[in-house]
């Protein structure tokens, strides 16, 4: 278990299910809630309901799945749903999902009564390491990613591995992509041990997610309302937010995953650091060849470059209409709240879409 003075407790398996039946027994809860996507209402909810032990009245309610639900109507839904099945101020909302799950539930249970018990039972890697930790909670505008939203702790975090076993492997790298960001902004060795993982395997997995919580907690620990340190957290996500959200508005191209976006980003971000911070081009080219290597490279035209570098105004880290990167000085020594020009980022992408041998050579 990790806890500090500013997180959630973060238990695994069934330790993380005793101490939840523990809380259980020690609130007065009137009733329990789980909200669930079509996903895991088919692939998690009957092993939860297994072994959940509770005698209190249990109601699901189900979003569908996609990052196109996580928006200010489906709360306003919910709310109805809950306010409709007698949901009142010492309810439990139990949020069983991903990153869309734990970020839009935790919003509904911040708001509802002002503020009712929520507990996260991530399920997807992604929301293992990351969407479920730290307390932030929202929706989307449109497609503008985490536009609206609170910082509100869960009461808990249980993480359950068996629900590993339903993802599909896009997934799964989906996830990988966080992790590997925890290493670049705060432990090389844990990145050169992520970096070599041709294909995850679970038995060596629970070790390594421990270590990427460890790592996300001790800086949110740290800045638990983003002022400073925390931003770090957002490497490679002010170009892999964009670029998910220009690949989410658009028709014309295949959806991305938050971690393929996130990928590309800190390829991008990578080459703006060399040009900006004296980053090591070695470093460089290895974090590019890592990341291609597993997540393979995403098409850019000149205009989807203009178009992703228009939505960066949007970025929530942007203050007094400058946008903020986060870059590297090394591995492990992140810098923060960095302007960057527009013709550099152009760069940067001709960089991305560069062979790499030809990339290398520069």
């Amino acid at each position: 278990m990790t806890k500090t003075s500013t997180a959630s407790p973060v238990l695994f398996n069934q330790k993380g299910y005793d101490h939840f039946h523990e809380f259980l027994g020690q609130e007065n809860f009137t009733k329990i809630f789980i909200l669930v996507d079509s996903n895991t209402h088919v692939h998690c909810l009957s092993s939860f309901l297994q072994k959940l032990e509770t005698q209190l009245e249990v109601e699901v309610l189900e979003i569908e799945v996609g990052e196109e639900i996580k928006t200010i109507e489906t709360c306003s839904s919910l709310w109805e749903a809950l306010s409709d099945l007698g949901g009142d101020r010492k309810s439990l909302l139990v949020n069983l999902g991903g990153g869309v799950v734990t970020d839009l539930g935790g919003f509904v249970a911040a708001a509802f009564k002002r503020g009712i018990a929520c507990v996260h039972f991530p399920t997807t890697l992604l929301s293992m390491v990351d969407a479920a930790l730290g307390g932030k909670n929202g929706v989307n505008l449109g497609a503008l990613k985490n536009q609206v939203g609170i910082i509100r702790k869960p009461e808990m975090v249980v993480i359950d591995m068996t629900f590993l076993e339903t993802l599909a492997s896009s997934e799964m790298r989906s996830g990988l992509a966080e992790m590997l960001k925890h290493g670049l902004i705060a432990d090389e060795d844990y990145w050169n041990r992520l970096k070599s993982l041709k294909d995850l395997d679970l038995t060596d997995l629970e070790d390594l997610i421990k270590e990427s919580i460890v790592i996300k907690e001790q800086v949110v620990a740290q800045d638990p309302l983003e002022k400073g340190l925390r931003k770090s957290l957002n490497f490679g996500h002010t170009l892999g937010h964009a670029i998910e959200s220009y690949f989410l508005e658009n028709p014309a191209k295949q959806k991305l995953l938050h971690g393929e976006a996130v990928a590309a980003g800190m390829v991008l971000a990578a080459y703006l650091s060399t040009e900006l911070e004296g980053f090591p081009k070695e470093k460089r080219d290895e974090i590019n060849h890592v990341i291609h290597s597993i997540y393979g490279k995403t098409d850019f035209t000149e205009e989807d470059q203009k178009k992703i570098i228009n939505l960066l105004k949007f970025d929530k880290k942007n203050e007094g209409g400058k946008i903020n990167f986060v870059l590297l000085r090394q591995i492990g020594a992140p810098v923060i709240d960095r302007e960057v020009p527009n013709t550099l980022i152009h760069e940067a992408f001709r960089y991305y879409l560069t062979p790499q041998e030809d990339a290398q050579s520069e």
